[in-house]
């Protein structure tokens, strides 16, 4: 690994130049922030199941049509996607209430949503990543306002195929945050979906005892983080083992919403 050029490194992942032009090696890593980086931690296993999960999800919405950056898994820890210019905003798809809602608007933890809510924040560690309004998107021409457009159609297609997946395996989709990139292609620019799908990104709960099992778990001090993880890819059918020793197994074969 030391070989490679490092292009960036972030809170779970480090990118790293791609064996030919216009691609990037994401390398999912183990450590563990919560608010806005004040709280760290690794966790063993993390960064493969979340490779696994992201990877599982972003070949489902290129079946259906959802232009993505994914390209396909190199090992348990790294993907091969194609480079892209990172569009600098969160796009955060709510359709029951946790997180910042709640404490914003005081709906209940919990409560279905009259119907999903989309919102933008403004990609930025030291300002906190503020909420955003569309005037403040194109004011600052961060997007255009095609780009708006199809990032909203885009969160809103992948907010209904993930709700079909997860439902069908016994989970509830709370809430989850999307990137998207912006690809070229000679003279054309295509709005593309990028970084993640994993519950490092989403909310998710039991169908039927609403038990956390995505990174709310690390940010309350729940426990059992990994175990978690493990068993959402159980569910969806990407391991065939749960809980922590199916993470470390897979370690030695080879990182979220606001």
């Amino acid at each position: 690994m030391s070989r490679r050029k490092m292009i960036y490194e972030g809170k779970a992942k480090i990118l790293y130049e791609g064996p030919e032009p216009g691609t990037i090696v994401q390398y999912f890593k183990d450590d563990a922030t919560a608010f806005n980086n004040q709280k760290k931690a690794t966790l063993e296993g993390k960064g493969v199941l979340n490779n696994r999960i992201s990877e599982h999800v972003m070949l489902g919405l290129g079946r259906i049509g959802i232009p993505t950056h994914f390209l396909k898994r190199l090992n348990m820890r790294e993907q091969l996607v194609r480079q892209v210019e990172i569009i600098p905003l969160e796009v955060v798809c709510r359709n029951v209430a946790a997180g910042s809602i709640s404490t914003r608007l005081g709906v209940p933890e919990g409560e279905q949503l009259p119907r999903s809510i989309v919102e933008f924040y403004y990609k930025k560690d030291e300002l906190g990543d503020p909420m955003i309004s569309e005037e403040h998107i194109t004011a600052f021409n961060w997007a255009t306002h095609q780009e708006i457009d199809d990032m909203m159609a885009m969160t809103l297609r992948v907010n209904d195929f993930l709700c079909g997946l997860f439902t069908g395996a016994g989970i509830r989709l709370v809430d989850f945050k999307l990137e998207f990139g912006r690809h070229y292609e000679g003279d054309m620019v295509r709005t593309v979906l990028a970084d993640e799908i994993s519950p490092d990104s989403c909310r998710l709960w039991d169908l039927e005892t609403n038990e956390k099992m995505d990174k709310d778990r690390f940010r309350r001090d729940m426990g059992n983080v990994t175990e978690a993880y493990a068993e959402v890819a159980r569910r969806l059918g990407i391991m065939k083992e749960s809980g922590q020793g199916a993470a470390n197994g897979d370690v030695g074969k080879g990182d979220a919403a606001k």
